[in-house]
C-alpha cells in the first residue's frame, strides 16, 4: 500500500493487522485518547454487565486508523463474549449473513466494519437481527420458497464506518449508542506511542516519540507504523536506539515531512502550485498530472491537505491556499480567486 497509496495512508494492509493486533489493548482502561467516547462506552458497558444482559448495538464513525476495530474487540473482552469479524463488501448476499447470525452465541458481539457498504438484502435481515433476534431462511425457490424463523440469542452487532452519512436511516437507529471518533492530539499520539515502544521492547526517548507524534496526521495507526519504521532504522543503521537522531533519519528516509506529509502529499502540492499556478484544478488533471488514479489523490491525499488547509475543494476545481504556498517556500500568486489563510 506504501508504494501505492502512499507512506502515511490510513487503511491498513495485511502487515500492519499483523503488527497492530500485537499493540492492541485488550480492556478499555487501556485504550488512549477518545476519553469522550471512552467514557460514554464504559457507562454502557457496566450497566450491560451489571443487568447480564448484552450491550446494545454500538455504532463506531470516523476516519480510518484511530481504533474503530480495537473498540469492537474491547466491547467482547469487556462482556466476555466471542468476537465475530465480517465486513460490509464481504456480505453481498443475505445467506452470507444467515450463515454467521446462525452461530452467534449469547453475548456475542458480531463486528461489521465498513457496515454501509453492506448489500441491500444483508441489510434488510441485519434489520430484524438486531431488532428482534430473529432471521428469516428461506428454504428452496420460486414459489415453493419457505421462510423458516430461526431464533438468535441476545448478542450485539459492532458496525464501523468511515462514511457515516452512507448509511440508511433504518440501520443507523437500529444502534443504541453512536460514537464520532476524533483525530488524536499530539500528546495522546505520544502516549500511544510510548506505549507501542514498551511492548515492543524497544528504548523510544521522550523527543523522537514527539517528533513521529507531530508528523503521524492525528492517527495512531500511522504513529504506530513510523515507530516500526524508526525502530528498523535503528536496528539497520543506528545503535538500536529510538533517539531523535535515529527518528529524523528514518523519516527523512522514507519521506515524511515536517508537516506529515509524504511523496504523494507533496507531489499533489507541487503540481497544484508549480503547474497550475494554485489552481481551481480538475481532480482528474491533478492525478494525470501526478500519475496517479483520481481515486487514489481523492481517497489518500486530499482529505488530510484539506484539513491541514493546503487545498480547497471549490465547484471549479482544486485550489491551493497560501499556506501551500508557504510550505513548498513558494511566493503565492496575487491572483483572484485564490485563498489566503
Amino acid at each position: 500500500m506504501a508504494d501505492e497509496e502512499g507512506m502515511l495512508a490510513a487503511e491498513a494492509d495485511e502487515l500492519d493487522r499483523a503488527a497492530e493486533a500485537a499493540l492492541r489493548p485488550r480492556r478499555l482502561h487501556e485504550f488512549i485518547g477518545q476519553p469522550v467516547v471512552r467514557d460514554q462506552l464504559s457507562l454502557v458497558l457496566d450497566a450491560a454487565v451489571a443487568r447480564s444482559r448484552p450491550p446494545d448495538h454500538v455504532l463506531l464513525a470516523g476516519p480510518p486508523g484511530l481504533g474503530k476495530t480495537t473498540l469492537a474487540m474491547i466491547v467482547a473482552s469487556e462482556v466476555e463474549g466471542a468476537l465475530r469479524i465480517t465486513s460490509g463488501p464481504a456480505v453481498q448476499h443475505a445467506g452470507d449473513l444467515a450463515a454467521i447470525l446462525s452461530s452467534v452465541q449469547e453475548h456475542d458481539v458480531l463486528f461489521i466494519d465498513e457496515i454501509h457498504r453492506l448489500a441491500r438484502p444483508a441489510e434488510e435481515m441485519l434489520y430484524l437481527a438486531m431488532e428482534d433476534f430473529r432471521v428469516d431462511v428461506v428454504v428452496g425457490k420460486g414459489p415453493g420458497a419457505t421462510a423458516i424463523p430461526l431464533s438468535l440469542p441476545p448478542f450485539t452487532v459492532v458496525g464501523a464506518t468511515t462514511r457515516s452519512g452512507l448509511l440508511p436511516a433504518p440501520l443507523r437507529d437500529r444502534f443504541g449508542f453512536t460514537a464520532h471518533m476524533d483525530f488524536y492530539s499530539t500528546d495522546e499520539l505520544e502516549q500511544v506511542l510510548t506505549r507501542s515502544a514498551r511492548l515492543l521492547e524497544v528504548d523510544l526517548h521522550t523527543d523522537a516519540a514527539a517528533q513521529i507524534a507531530s508528523r503521524s496526521r492525528g492517527t495512531p495507526r500511522i504513529a504506530n507504523r513510523l515507530l516500526r519504521r524508526v525502530q528498523d532504522w535503528a536496528q539497520v543503521r543506528g545503535t538500536g536506539v529510538l533517539d531523535l537522531a535515529a527518528a529524523m533519519a528514518a523519516l527523512e528516509v522514507f519521506e515524511v515531512d515536517r508537516r506529515g506529509l509524504d511523496r504523494l502529499d507533496r507531489a499533489v502540492l507541487e503540481a497544484l502550485c508549480r503547474r497550475f499556478g494554485g489552481g481551481p484544478t480538475g481532480l482528474t488533471t491533478l492525478a494525470v498530472a501526478i500519475g496517479e488514479e483520481p481515486e487514489t489523490v481523492e481517497t489518500v491525499a486530499e482529505p488530510f491537505l484539506v484539513r491541514e488547509g493546503f487545498i480547497a475543494r471549490t465547484p471549479r476545481g482544486r485550489v491551493a491556499t497560501a499556506a501551500a504556498f508557504d510550505h513548498l517556500d513558494l511566493p503565492a500568486p496575487n491572483a483572484p480567486g485564490m485563498l489566503w489563510d
